[in-house]
């Protein structure tokens, strides 16, 4: 085997062995699987009323923006070894905010009216993070309860905002967040690939995102190298709470209607799953945004194709943990080791009866 051929065997073993790829993979059989039902399913027309590229896969893009917001965050603290279950609660905050916001100011036309009631979610949201990070770095709460107990507290102060009922608003600008297009592509999804753009430059052009690892990896050894955990761990908090918020916003400003008891709910396993998916372990460490965002579209594709398929919605979380059950077969390396020496092992030799020993031969 020529050296060019080695180094092209190498390189494909090396992207059989990267999680994303499975998750990229996945995409795409659910996307066959759909178009074989419909061949139309990838068709994306032009809308005659309004003139905006429609289709199944500008729907899958869009409903993954909520998704990606809040996977980029769940990424990065679970990097540090914790985990953030209130993102889920938070995005109903976050919606709660701008709708009461919006909704008390009347003005549906104003650019700076909408900006403010995203700068204002943003910044509640921001703090709830805060709080749950000054619970893990300073109080020393497992990230596990103290995310737990802003998961319930979150809800309820979302329903204190909106007094328990759904709250709706008339904001021009900020409906064109959501609804609107750029160049036939969904803005809300533009706007969410470019914070996960800023938020890899941040952490992976500085030593920021070589302090998070590292402190997932092992803090002791981080804090001796001098790095300062706690100051990281109220960093990645605080951006998990933002960005939840901004998840929250996408969500609701489709319909411009907030329902606090459905907004983000279970979208903290959505995260979690995507985090995954993406290849980060849970148990912290080195981790990847990259492989974030595709399983962040990987959950937008399956749900789409949830519904799609007709499948019953008791049914609906037993089709999807199955999807997810294979693909990390699929990822385990434990699992490609044992195919491949099944495939290597030798075939079984024959048992062939010994011939006797002539009589006056010497043995």
């Amino acid at each position: 085997m020529s050296s060019t051929d080695r180094s092209a065997s190498s390189r494909m073993r090396d992207l059989l062995r990267q999680p994303a790829f499975w998750g990229a993979v996945a995409i795409v059989v659910l996307l066959v699987l759909n178009t074989i039902k419909d061949p139309s399913y990838l068709s994306v027309t032009v809308s005659p009323t309004t003139g905006y590229l429609v289709g199944n896969v500008i729907d899958i893009l869009r409903a993954s923006a909520p998704i990606l917001m809040i996977a980029v965050g769940m990424t990065l603290v679970i990097a540090t070894g914790g985990i953030d279950l209130s993102v889920g609660s938070v995005m109903a905050v976050g919606g709660a905010v701008s709708m009461q916001f919006l909704s008390a100011m009347g003005d549906s036309t104003s650019v700076g009216m909408a900006l403010a009631a995203i700068g204002l979610s943003i910044l509640i949201t921001a703090v709830l993070g805060l709080i749950n990070g000054a619970l893990v770095a300073y109080v020393g709460l497992q990230p596990f309860i103290s995310t737990l107990v802003m998961m319930l507290a979150a809800r309820g102060i979302a329903k204190v905002i909106t007094g328990g009922q759904n709250t709706a608003a008339q904001s021009e600008p900020f409906r064109w967040m959501v609804n609107g297009y750029v160049f036939g592509i969904p803005v809300v999804f533009l706007l969410a690939i470019a914070i996960v753009i800023v938020v890899a430059l941040v952490v992976r052009r500085t030593a920021l995102g070589l302090m998070i690892e590292a402190i997932g990896i092992n803090p002791k050894a981080s804090r001796m190298a001098g790095i300062r955990p706690r100051g990281l761990l109220m960093t990645v908090y605080i951006l998990s709470g933002a960005l939840a918020g901004i998840a929250g916003m996408f969500s609701v400003g489709t319909v411009m209607t907030v329902d606090v008891t459905q907004t983000g709910y279970l979208m903290e396993l959505d995260a979690i799953l995507a985090v995954v998916i993406g290849g980060t372990s849970l148990a912290g460490g080195k981790f990847s945004l990259g492989g974030a965002v595709v399983g962040a579209l990987l959950i937008a594709t399956l749900d789409k194709t949830v519904l799609f398929l007709g499948i019953s919605s008791s049914a609906t979380p037993a089709f999807k943990a199955v999807v997810i059950v294979l693909l990390c077969l699929a990822q385990s390396q434990r699992v490609r080791s044992w195919f491949a020496r099944r495939r290597s092992a030798p075939p079984p030799a024959s048992i062939t009866t010994p011939e006797p020993v002539r009589e006056g031969v010497a043995a």
